[in-house]
């Protein structure tokens, strides 16, 4: 028979702890065989991630067809036909304080900066003024109950001094986590760095250790892996043979992805933990998300796949025009047919995502059903700079709490803040207001 496990249970070695997903060991049916407690319970919490892309989209080409349960999937949606019943879609939310109102140009600064706020910018270059993000207000009120309150992520380096977009502060640009009206959360673009704060508690010493003898995550928590596996279930250690591989497979792209870049590049010092491709590098920052939800190590996070106005060149798909520029298209064929193909393109990788926490099975659902995963932009044509009519995609059922499967067109001008609003109470981390909100989304369910 297996034995009873916590929740908290961790994998330790060298300094290093190691989360483990959730198990039937930890249930309360395997719980009272052993325990005396009638009342053991096993913890299902919701997680949410936020996934931020810049310079908005070719509308007509993301927006839904029909409406409410009966609706068809746009051209650039059409990589998520596979989750069209775990996914909600919503129209009709904006940010006004994405706006210019009087402080002029700026619109990248401001979409970037109000994604997760809905808080206006003050316009300056050094004394950055914002307001707290939805995710950090579900992370102070998580605070104790996972290894780390929440993990933010990036494909770019941050640059929080001097100005990125007509006066404001390069921090509004580079930013959607802020834990405070003038802190930004410092966001980690090395996969490998992303991989050791998930799974790393360990000093220093021990960390170089690792490192010189070159001991991979699992060489180093072994012993206790291998005690673990004898005291569980045949369906247990499935699936922690299952976790385990996917572990060793997220570091083996790691050092490839990391060799890749030094053999393109050998004439240059390659910083550590590079990493060129923009798609292995947003699939190993979104492995990196799933990995930190299945194991409970964090609920929490957020990944912005370019900075507010980013100008990346996706090459792998035959986009040689930086993206901020193509954005400004003035309805030239030419360069909205590039953008379409951005657009999907980015929404593949966002798939992938959707794909892996999919595939994570939690209790008699999966990682998906127990996660809320907010897909959009600050801005929606890109063209024009709108701030209303955001594109936005809510996958995920956040423990049943969300009905799936809709295409929720909302009231005009309605705050994206009232959606944030929501999904602070079905993470259990309410709050009474944020940014400009004005109430819930009550369509969300």
């Amino acid at each position: 028979m297996s034995q009873p496990i916590n929740r908290r249970t961790m994998l330790r070695g060298a300094g290093l702890a190691m989360g483990l997903p959730l198990l039937e060991s930890m249930t309360p049916i395997a719980r009272s065989a052993f325990a005396s407690s009638a009342t053991a319970t096993a913890e299902k919490p919701v997680r949410m991630a936020c996934i931020f892309f810049p310079n908005g989209v070719i509308v007509p080409e993301w927006k839904p067809t029909g409406s409410g349960d009966d609706w068809q999937l746009s051209p650039t949606l059409k990589p998520l036909e596979s989750f069209k019943s775990k996914i909600n879609v919503i129209s009709g939310l904006a940010h006004d304080n994405g706006r210019a109102h009087k402080d002029g140009a700026g619109d990248h600064a401001r979409g970037g900066s109000t994604f997760l706020t809905a808080a206006r910018p003050v316009k300056t270059s050094s004394n950055i003024k914002l307001g707290i993000s939805v995710d950090q207000v579900a992370a102070n009120q998580l605070v104790g109950k996972t290894t780390l309150p929440s993990i933010e992520l990036g494909l770019q380096g941050s640059r929080n001094a001097g100005s990125c977009d007509s006066g404001y502060s390069c921090a509004y640009s580079s930013n959607i986590s802020w834990r405070s009206e003038s802190q930004p959360m410092p966001k980690e673009v090395s996969p490998r760095m992303a991989f050791e704060r998930m799974f790393d508690s360990g000093s220093d010493s021990a960390r170089r250790e690792r490192d010189f003898y070159r001991k991979s995550i699992l060489d180093v928590v072994a012993a206790d892996a291998k005690r673990l596996m004898k005291n569980v279930g045949r369906s247990d250690q499935r699936k922690l043979d299952e976790y385990f591989t996917s572990v060793s497979e997220i570091e083996a792209r790691i050092l490839r992805s990391e060799q890749a870049d030094r053999a393109a590049m050998p004439d240059l010092e390659v910083p550590y933990g590079r990493v060129e491709a923009f798609r292995e590098h947003a699939r190993l920052m979104y492995d990196i998300m799933a990995v930190g939800f299945q194991t409970d190590t964090t609920r929490v996070a957020t990944l912005m796949l370019d900075s507010a106005g980013g100008s990346r060149r996706y090459s792998e798909i035959d986009v040689k025009e930086g993206h901020h520029q193509l954005s400004h298209h003035r309805n030239q064929e030419d360069q909205v047919a590039q953008l379409k193909k951005i657009d999907r393109y980015l929404v593949e990788q966002f798939a992938y995502f959707l794909e892996r926490l999919e595939s994570i099975q939690e209790g008699e659902g999966t990682l998906l059903d127990q996660s809320m995963v907010l897909y959009g932009s600050g801005i929606s044509d890109g063209n024009r700079h709108r701030h209303e009519d955001l594109p936005i995609v809510l996958a995920g059922g956040a423990g049943g709490q969300i009905r799936t499967g809709r295409y929720i067109e909302t009231k005009s001008e309605r705050p994206m803040a009232n959606l944030f609003l929501s999904m602070l109470d079905k993470m259990g981390t309410p709050a009474e207001s944020i940014g400009d909100s004005s109430g819930r989304l009550e369509e969300l369910g």
